[in-house]
């Protein structure tokens, strides 16, 4: 629970959890139609907070906004001004953001369904319940002046939670666990070890983050929040604090060629069943059943536990396989969270880290590729949709029915997190001393302007040769996405009631 205490009531439940026990759900675009009918809807929404989660809950709602949806809402220009650059732009705000992003061919923006130009939701409506309960939720959200407030621009059906993703795979194994009771260590005490945890800033704005640090967010004159609503920065106090208790919810929707993934395997390994699955856990990283294929680590490691499942599925890094040989270098977890700390394995010492810093140690040139674990950690909220199969159901389909995943990510940082995470470590083609290769599982194959396709994924072999998968066909391609704001309580009830 956060300090103080009386926070829980403000931040919206999504941060707290993904409510795997509703196991319905429904994602509502919305563009408002009316906004004095918008502001009075938003005023009476029935929001659920954290501090609504000490109790079970039937049906949950959260809400976010994207920059055009503040705008609609009249949010005046200087509440605007503090909101990050990224979110002002919006996810397919420009060319060089989607190159970056790995929006081009395939998934580039002008092919989506939603999040560009006229069709780019004002709001996201998130919606969970129990199976029975789900329709009469919607209809108790859905109440006077909904009609008249918003139009729908895409109603998001989810598949019931299941835990396994359309591939097949455990999903939803690693998230990070915030640190709620403590500040962060000054930037210049370096992590010797990976830690599960980080800090609240990471992950809530108004809060230090992991460089000890006030994430940059709207700070308001007091005159524009004359009823108090906002409380006080903490690092300026003599503002209003919009940004506190919110985050950036990252949303984009991921379609997943489950029948070309298995069949490209099957073909790969001859129709070899046992290696057709060992070949596709070397691509993830982990077993079908969620298990790494790295043994747990000999020692604890801070935020994972107490849980079982979780100590014996997280509680391990990939220092003991510098160099691939049991997870691969370019496995899909291993891109998506190096689990390593400020400094590498062998660092420890102070002539150790003189050697590092002076790149006198050739391990650590392969190291300085891969930035600290610990600045780019996102909780992940999202949800499956479309038809559930088996791999062996997707090898007999002629044509799969459409399948994917709805992306949600939360953060505090756009950028430094899933800016970063998406481009530098799954998109990007250089990662851990790997070059012309993308992420196997989730990225586009589209190489360097002039270059050969990036559809490789090699395998580090005990025998020195490395074994080498060419001609990957893209599994994953995006069908639309945006960045949102997912407000405090009390910032919400302040946007509903601003009148620019």
């Amino acid at each position: 629970m956060p300090t103080p205490a009386t926070d829980a009531a403000d931040i919206q439940g999504l941060v707290r959890s993904g409510y795997g026990q509703l196991t319905a759900a429904r994602f509502l675009l919305l563009r408002i139609a009316d906004t004095v009918a918008a502001r009075a809807w938003l005023e009476a929404a029935p929001v659920t907070s954290m501090a609504h989660l000490d109790t079970p809950q039937e049906g949950t709602l959260n809400i976010a906004l994207t920059c055009e949806g503040l705008r609609a809402l009249r949010l005046p220009e200087q509440a605007l001004g503090g909101f990050s650059a990224e979110f002002l732009s919006g996810m397919a705000g420009d060319e060089s953001r989607s190159r970056r992003l790995g929006d081009i061919g395939a998934n580039a923006p002008d092919r989506w369904r939603w999040g560009t130009a006229t069709h780019m939701p004002h709001l996201l409506l998130l919606l969970y319940a129990t199976p029975e309960r789900l329709q009469d939720w919607m209809r108790t959200v859905m109440a006077p002046p909904w009609d008249s407030a918003f139009t729908v621009l895409e109603l998001l059906q989810t598949a019931t939670l299941d835990q396994h993703e359309p591939f097949g795979f455990l999903d939803g194994v690693s998230q990070p666990t915030i640190d709620w009771t403590g500040k962060p260590d000054p930037a210049e005490s370096a992590h010797e070890t990976y830690s599960n945890l980080v800090a609240t800033g990471e992950m809530l704005l108004g809060y230090p983050n992991e460089y000890g640090k006030y994430t940059d967010r709207p700070l308001l004159d007091p005159a524009l929040d004359p009823a108090a609503l906002l409380p006080p920065a903490e690092d300026h106090p003599e503002r209003h604090d919009l940004g506190r208790n919110g985050c950036y919810l990252v949303f984009r929707q991921l379609q997943q060629d489950v029948g070309g993934f298995w069949r490209f395997l099957d073909n790969e390994v001859g129709g070899n069943a046992e290696a057709r699955t060992r070949l596709a856990e070397a691509i993830v990283g982990r077993q079908i059943s969620g298990a790494p294929l790295l043994p747990q680590t000999g020692g604890p490691i801070p935020g994972v536990g107490p849980d079982t499942d979780d100590i014996r599925q997280n509680s391990f890094t990939f220092d003991a396989d510098a160099d691939g040989l049991v997870c691969p270098l370019g496995a899909h977890i291993r891109r998506a969270n190096p689990r390593n700390a400020d400094l590498p394995p062998g660092t420890r010492g102070t002539l150790s880290r003189l050697l590092r810093d002076l790149g006198l140690v050739h391990q650590a040139l392969r190291d300085d590729l891969i930035s600290s674990t610990r600045f780019h950690r996102m909780l992940r909220r999202g949800r499956d949709y479309g038809v559930q199969m088996s791999p062996e159901a997707a090898l007999r389909a002629p044509a799969a029915a459409e399948a994917g995943l709805h992306f949600i990510c939360l953060n505090a940082n756009i950028s430094r997190q899933f800016e970063f995470v998406q481009g530098a470590w799954l998109a990007g083609i250089a990662f851990d001393g790997l070059t012309g290769e993308r992420d196997p599982l989730t990225a586009p194959r589209e190489g360097l302007p002039g270059g050969p396709p990036a559809g490789v994924f090699t395998m580090a072999q005990t025998s020195g040769l490395n074994r080498r998968i060419a001609g990957l066909p893209q599994f994953v391609t995006v069908r639309g996405g945006a960045y949102f704001f997912l407000p405090g309580l009390r910032a919400l009830r302040w946007i509903a009631g601003v009148h620019g």
